[in-house]
Formats: C-alpha cells, structure tokens, sequence
C-alpha cells in the first residue's frame, strides 16, 4: 500500500510517498481503508520536534523516537471503510463507514489498523469523508474543556480565543449549542466565519485587546495556547474559569457518538480551510504551518465527496 512516511525530524520536506506492506487486523482490530484524513498541528509538531519545551526534550525523544520517529507515519484524523474485522470484533461489521481518532497515529497510508476500543464510532451519514474527517480532534477537544473541564451553563460569558482555529470553531458552536453567550477572538479576515457559527460578538485581536476592554467572562478558553493565565486573570468573573488546550486533554468514544448526534442534527458543521490530495500532503503541511488556517485541512484519497 501507499503510505506518507518520515524517518527523520524536520520540514515538511522529510516526507514522502512510499510502497510499504498492508497491515493486517489483529483479533481485537479492524483494518480500515482511509477514504480522508487531515493535517493537525500535532501532525506539524510530531513532524519537526516541536511540541514540548527544550526541557522536555530529551523525555519525548525516548517516547516519539531519540535519533528518529517510532512511527514513521503520521496523521490522527480519518475517515474510512472498514474492509475486515478481526476474529473478537463486536462492535463493527465490514462495510461501516466510520470516523474517529488515531492515538498512535498512522492515518496518513491506504490502510491502518485500530483497536475496536479506539476512538471511533460510524461516520455521520449528512458528511463527505474530507468533512467527517477534519471534525474529531479539534471537536472532542471542544468538547473536553467546555463541558468537562469548565462545566458550561446557559447564560454563562464565554470567551474562545482562536476562535477561527481547528479547536476554536468547535468550540463557538459546542457553546451556543449549550446556551452560552460567546465571544470569539480572531483575525481580521476570519471575522465573518466566527461570527456565521453564531458567535454574539467577535473581537479583532489585530485592533483589540480583550484583558483592557473591561468585559469579564465566566470561562475564557484559549484554543491555541497562546495566552497566559496571568494576562487573561484581570478578564475572568469571580470563581470565573481559565482553560488551555496546553492542558492534557482526554479523547472518548462517547464525545463522538454525541458529536455525530449534533452534527446528524444540524446543530454543528466542518469547517475545511482547504482540501489537498494525499499526494500533495507536504503542501498541505507548509500551509498548516503558516498558522492561519481557518478550521481543518483535509487530505483525500480520491473520495473528497463520497458521503
């Protein structure tokens, strides 16, 4: 099968399209033929070695690979059929379309293997593939902080700072669709896409600053990880809640079974800045890593508008 593979940090460069040997489902697995998956930050970091601080180094090193990656392939994301099913598979039947997560990684070939237990649940049937499969990272994380971490009740002040981000867009409608009242903090240019997934208000932060325009909030979550809890204190209500996707974050089954419910339902939709074929997945990768994409990049085997 084809697959994307990188045996070295570094530049988008390092990757390459390569002939490697299709894996088969152990008794607990499912093989999946990836119809679309996507081009994450984590994807980008993974890639170049540049998701911890320097202190830590050395300890992701020996969990990622200390001279080269473990896993040589990358991509979370997907979006496929399932073609076989190991012998204790329950829960799925060949012929499922599905979506899900990948912890270990391993989207970006033809075929990957995952656990029944994965994260991973049936495609929502109202999505294309490249749409299903720019939804379960950024959401789940959503998901996570907002009604997890932060409790979210109606009425609540609600700020999301990269609003316009792979997180961020979930994140506007995860709380309107729990009857926050929201505000989104983005670029110029990616004012009117916040405000269309029903954000109240929209602050440019290229014009404003939010920590002096004297609103407080009952949650402020950062989406990007780029403010501090220090600076964003003097904008938090009494017992008002401060969250950042620099926390850990915690990936379940059953945030998307409730996300395929509300996307099925109306009430959530993809956002795809753009969508490249698997072939041009470095492309795809120096795009990301500009850091102005506005929800998710896809990438697609051919099937960008298969439902």
């Amino acid at each position: 099968m084809k697959a994307i593979i990188y045996t070295k940090y570094g530049s988008p460069d390092v990757l390459h399209l390569e002939e490697v040997e299709k894996p088969a489902p152990k008794d607990n697995e499912v093989l999946i033929k990836v119809h679309a998956t996507s081009v994450t930050a984590g994807d980008c970091n993974a890639r170049g070695f540049t998701f911890v601080p320097p202190s830590f180094g050395f300890l992701a090193r020996l969990a990622f690979g200390l001279r080269k990656p473990k896993q040589p392939i990358l991509g979370v994301e997907l979006s496929g059929e399932i073609i076989e099913v190991g012998r204790d598979v329950k829960r799925f039947k060949n012929g499922d379309h599905v979506f899900g997560i990948s912890i270990k990684y391993g989207v970006y070939a033809e075929y990957t293997c995952m656990a029944e237990d994965s994260v991973l649940v049936m495609k929502p049937a109202n999505l294309t593939c490249a749409e299903a499969a720019s939804i379960p990272f950024g959401a789940t994380t959503a998901l996570y902080f907002l009604r997890d971490m932060a409790k979210i009740q109606p009425g609540q002040q609600v700020l999301i700072i990269g609003a316009s981000g792979c997180t961020g867009v979930y994140a506007v409608q995860l709380a309107k669709y729990y009857d926050a009242e929201v505000t989104g903090v983005c670029s110029t240019s990616n004012l009117e896409l916040v405000s269309s997934l029903g954000a109240d208000k929209v602050i440019d932060y290229t014009q404003e600053d939010f920590t002096q325009s004297g609103e407080t909030y009952d949650v402020i979550f950062d989406a990007v990880g780029k403010i501090s809890s220090s600076r964003s204190k003097s904008s938090l209500k009494k017992n008002g809640i401060y969250l950042s996707v620099k926390s850990p974050t915690s990936e379940k089954n059953e945030y998307l079974i409730l996300l395929k419910e509300l996307i099925e339902a109306g009430e959530i939709k993809p956002v795809i800045d753009r969508v490249y074929p698997f072939d041009q997945i470095v492309e795809a990768h120096r795009y990301v890593e500009q850091g102005h994409k506005k929800g998710n990049v896809a990438i697609t085997m051919g099937m960008a508008h298969q439902k």
